[in-house]
């Protein structure tokens, strides 16, 4: 047939085909008749479907006849299948059954706070993040108002139960994010790399977590992200720090959708106001940008593609220690690339393919000096790029119970110079895993599995076993508990001088009990952590370090008692003690704090269209070393003690149909000092303090965004 013909035919018979177009619309709420946004509404076997909106309601055409079955889903709820016919327009008013409360399910929780728009019984929500004062947009803020994170603000990193920033890590759809934080000045913390509306769900794992993922001795936050996104929109942010401005478009069809984000970052103008304790040098200014693409390859299959890069410099002078009347510099430039391609696909007889690949690659160039006193500076460059492949199928045992089979390699470089001198090294890490979750009844589960790894810089193998069981009490309450072996390479600052070291090793033994219902949760946790085989220092590079760390953790969480007011209460009793680095036996270490506890409180004004919120931090001093005590006073001074109120005022309305969010944040608003620890000159006479460099910081910015009204997002909220 010729290209005329094809087109004439089209062209006759186009009108037909759009009169056999038959439109299916309706809305789709809980057993309590509140809408469910999120909802996936299709056609089964075909590519025809939606999304509900945040009222509920769905449409979309469809050019199949005759008897059809309509699938509706959503995490946390039972699937529906609807038997309609569509030889006509259907419209159709559909109420789906909490899967919770219906099957009464147990699920593994010990170890594990989980934030998702999906599941009813999760601990906080990814607008949870965006929302809550002092955490400034950022995950890992967030997650230090939850049990087991200490309010290490000095540096870079999460710290969870006696563990340390490294022992933590963060992935993005199963894949390994190398530098999840922006690289950071001594003494300074370096900030999250991520937006929280990048991700539909949120699993903080202070503890005993899943086969799946290894290479983290504490703990790991493990990052989903968003499908296709219910409709196109535009966002555009301006603030007294930057500017920022992204589009999200889907496509007509709602199978494909692509975003483009970038932000500019420029502080020197607020330090100029705010007079920090160290003066900058250079910038602080920071440029980022990021794309991602998503595709409904099939009726179970998507791929999804996310990627982003940074650019920063800084820098800063400071009074030396160490040389009296004298001012030390220090520059950082950094370039930061990630990217993270995904596709999962059913490809039956219950069997589920999960394929993963992801490229990062971090470059830190470090200016050092003593100005006027060392005329030559220290000139450091780090470069770290990781190539990571991951496979994985699962597949599901009868109702509930699921298998997961897997396989991933690492592909690491790692170059550093100091002036001329080099090291570096290139390593090769395999894994295989395989876990199972066996439900023996609706009430009781466990989770059995392993991991293999091995590392070519080590030369060794490891094999990792780790179990999981918990037992449902009634609709709300049950018990968990977790036993598990993880391994960690060393820090590549020490395996680039010594390729003969071997993994550092935890032990967990975790003791769980959770209450969660609607509008209230509770948890409490015992844990109990072993560590082998940490690195020491001296008196030579080896792996004869060891340690421990105990504690308790209660977490309450209330959205009932108070009209229109949500708040959380966390409490953390923490003892540890390691031997490691250059410490000469266990002792408690400088970034652990005995007791932690965040309150969390947020108020929604309906008719001033305003959200309140606070959050008040508090933890005891932490210990330091002073080096004019003798030796068996190691580490037996501390700070005062640690307290920090943020505010936040934030207001909704739109302007010319935009959704529009003004933002005011104080953090530390009464202005408490903090002490984080001492740095002492080499004679012993001299110390300074570690304290933030900004005592209080103040933030005032607009958020807009043309396509997506997220005021309702913020009352079902509450």
């Amino acid at each position: 047939m010729s290209k005329f013909n094809l087109y004439l035919y089209l062209l006759i018979f186009s009108p037909l085909l759009a009169l056999a177009q038959s439109k299916i619309s309706g809305k789709v709420v809980d057993n309590k008749k509140r809408p469910l946004p999120g909802v996936n509404v299709s056609i089964k076997g075909s590519y025809d479907g939606a999304t509900t909106a945040a009222d509920g309601s769905f449409s979309f055409t469809t050019a199949t006849t005759g008897d059809q079955l309509l699938t509706t889903a959503l995490m946390g709820y039972q699937t529906l299948e609807l038997k309609i016919n569509t030889a006509t327009d259907q419209q159709l008013n559909i109420v789906m059954k909490d899967a919770m409360n219906a099957l009464r399910v147990v699920t593994i929780s010990a170890g594990s706070f989980e934030a998702s728009d999906d599941k009813k019984g999760t601990v906080l929500k990814p607008l949870d993040i965006v929302t809550t004062a002092g955490a400034g947009a950022d995950i890992a803020n967030a997650i230090k108002t939850l049990p087991g994170a200490q309010q290490t603000n000095d540096r870079e990193g999460l710290f969870v139960r006696g563990g340390t920033g490294y022992e933590t890590q963060t992935l993005i759809d199963g894949m390994l994010v190398r530098n999840p934080f922006s690289s950071s000045l001594p003494d300074m913390p370096g900030r999250g790399r991520f937006s929280p509306f990048l991700f539909k769900g949120t699993t903080f794992s202070s503890g005993g977590y899943s086969a799946q993922y290894g290479q983290a001795l504490s703990s790991a936050l493990i990052l989903e992200s968003q499908d296709l996104p219910q409709r196109s929109s535009s966002s555009l942010g301006l603030s007294v720090i930057g500017v920022n401005a992204g589009v999200d478009n889907l496509s007509r069809d709602k199978r494909t959708s692509y975003g483009v984000e970038a932000d500019y970052t420029n502080l020197a103008p607020y330090f100029d106001i705010a007079k920090p304790k160290r003066a900058p040098n250079l910038g602080p200014e920071i440029i980022g940008t990021s794309v991602n693409f998503r595709r409904k390859t099939s009726a179970t299959g998507m791929i999804k593609f996310y990627g982003y890069g940074n650019w920063s410099k800084m820098g800063f002078n400071s009074n030396s220690t160490e040389y009296p009347g004298y001012t030390e510099s220090f520059q950082l430039r950094n370039n930061n690339a990630y990217t993270n391609l995904t596709y999962r696909e059913n490809i039956g007889h219950d069997w589920h393919l999960y394929l993963g690949t992801s490229f990062s690659s971090n470059t830190d160039n470090i200016k050092a000096d003593t100005l006027l006193k060392n005329p030559a500076p220290s000139l450091i460059k780090v470069r770290s790029d990781l190539t990571q492949s991951r496979l994985m199928f699962y597949k599901n045992l009868g109702r509930f119970s699921v298998l997961r089979l897997g396989a991933e390699y690492q592909y690491a470089v790692e170059k550093s110079a100091l002036n001329e001198n080099k090291a570096s090294y290139v390593d090769n890490y395999t894994a295989a895993f395989a876990e199972s979750d066996i439900y023996f009844t609706p009430s009781f589960v466990g989770r059995v599995g392993g991991r293999a790894e091995y590392s070519s810089v080590l030369g060794k193998m490891n094999f990792a076993p780790r179990v999981s069981l918990a037992y449902k009490l009634d609709n709300y309450s049950q018990f968990s508990v977790a036993y598990g072996d993880y391994y960690q390479k060393p820090e590549p600052q020490y395996v680039r001088f010594d390729n003969g070291l071997g993994y550092m090793k935890a032990t967990h033994y975790i003791l769980s009990y959770q209450r969660v219902a609607s509008d209230y949760t509770f948890r409490t946790e015992l844990f109990y952590k072993k560590y082998h085989d940490l690195i020491k220092t001296v008196p030579t590079l080896s792996n004869n370090g060891d340690g421990y760390a105990q504690g308790v953790e209660v977490f309450w969480r209330d959205r009932k008692t108070f009209k229109n007011v949500d708040y959380w209460i966390s409490y953390s009793y923490l003892d540890t003690k390691r031997n490691y680095l250059n410490y000469p036996y266990q002792v408690q270490p400088d970034f652990a704090s005995s007791h932690t506890a965040s309150l969390v409180y947020k108020h929604f004004f309906t008719k001033l269209k305003t959200n309140l919120g606070f959050t008040y931090t508090f933890a005891t001093g932490r210990p330091y070393y002073d080096p004019n005590l003798p030796l068996n006073k190691f580490m037996s001074e501390k700070t005062i003690d640690y307290n920090a109120l943020g505010l936040s005022v934030s207001y909704l309305t739109s302007i010319h149909k935009a959704f529009t969010i003004f933002v005011l944040s104080v953090s530390n608003v009464l202005g408490n000092k903090q002490v984080f620890g001492y740095h002492y000159s080499t004679d012993g006479l001299r110390r300074d303090e570690v304290v933030p460099n900004v005592p209080r910081f103040i933030f005032v910015g607009m958020f807009m965004n043309f396509g997506i009204d997220r005021r309702q997002d913020v009352i079902n909220n509450l």
